[in-house]
């Protein structure tokens, strides 16, 4: 992990925890680069982007605080779930589980902003975290928008690196609520018994429309949300 990186892990780390809340002070460039033995630049870049991301706020002469709750807009997001294992230094691994087109449900068609029936590309992934099933990802995508979709290797990038990168996102929503896991769930998951799950129901906007409606699930057991959940630019 890139020394910068390690740094802002160890800030997210502190505020997720609480034990920084918000206008709590952060460690400054100086001591940030002694702790870490890195260059006051290294850590001026961590800090960077940080404030970019919304977590903390910097004032010449002042110094650097957790920024206030509402102006985490990091904190409500969600990375790609490939970048949030690597930064773990975890191995991330995908298996991909369906990739067709299918008829949109009534209520893909309707988030889509599709009229009923109109055919949508539809993945469902695995995600791995050292060999561990973590996620599954079961998303539908506007093919009129991203026409190309499955003709991808998802095991060689994320559905979410793929759509960052052919439809720049200007919106975008998530619900989450903790569910029990159907029978095919819990196979993609590989859990011997029904646990609860975390699952996050997102929609992704660019400039033309809706681009994707994605159901994320976790095992409760597995994953945390917390303050360095990103998704950069959620998909």
């Amino acid at each position: 992990m890139a020394k910068f990186a390690t740094i802002k892990e160890y800030i997210y780390k502190k505020i997720e925890s609480g034990e920084w809340p918000e206008y709590h002070p952060v460690s400054s460039e100086n001591v940030l680069a002694e702790t870490f033995s890195v260059s006051r630049m290294t850590a001026r870049r961590a800090l960077q982007e940080l404030s970019e991301e919304g977590l903390v706020t910097r004032t010449r002469g002042s110094g650097t605080f957790v920024a206030p709750l509402k102006s985490q807009s990091a904190l409500l997001t969600i990375r790609n779930i490939a970048d949030e294992i690597r930064l773990r230094n975890h191995r991330h691994h995908a298996v991909v589980q369906l990739l067709e087109r299918v008829p949109a449900p009534n209520s893909i068609a309707a988030a889509l902003q599709l009229t009923a029936g109109a055919e949508v590309l539809h993945s469902v992934i695995t995600h791995f975290e050292n060999g561990q099933p973590v996620q599954v990802e079961d998303r539908y995508v506007n093919p009129d928008l991203v026409p190309e979709y499955l003709e991808q290797n998802y095991t060689q990038c994320t559905p979410h690196e793929y759509l960052c990168e052919v439809t720049p996102l200007t919106e975008a929503s998530h619900l989450i609520e903790a569910v029990l896991p159907s029978a095919q769930l819990m196979k993609w998951l590989e859990l011997d018994e029904p646990e609860p799950c975390l699952q996050i129901q997102r929609r992704t906007s660019g400039r033309e429309g809706v681009v994707s409606q994605a159901t994320l699930t976790h095992p409760g057991s597995r994953f945390r949300l917390g303050g360095h959940m990103t998704f950069k630019t959620s998909h």
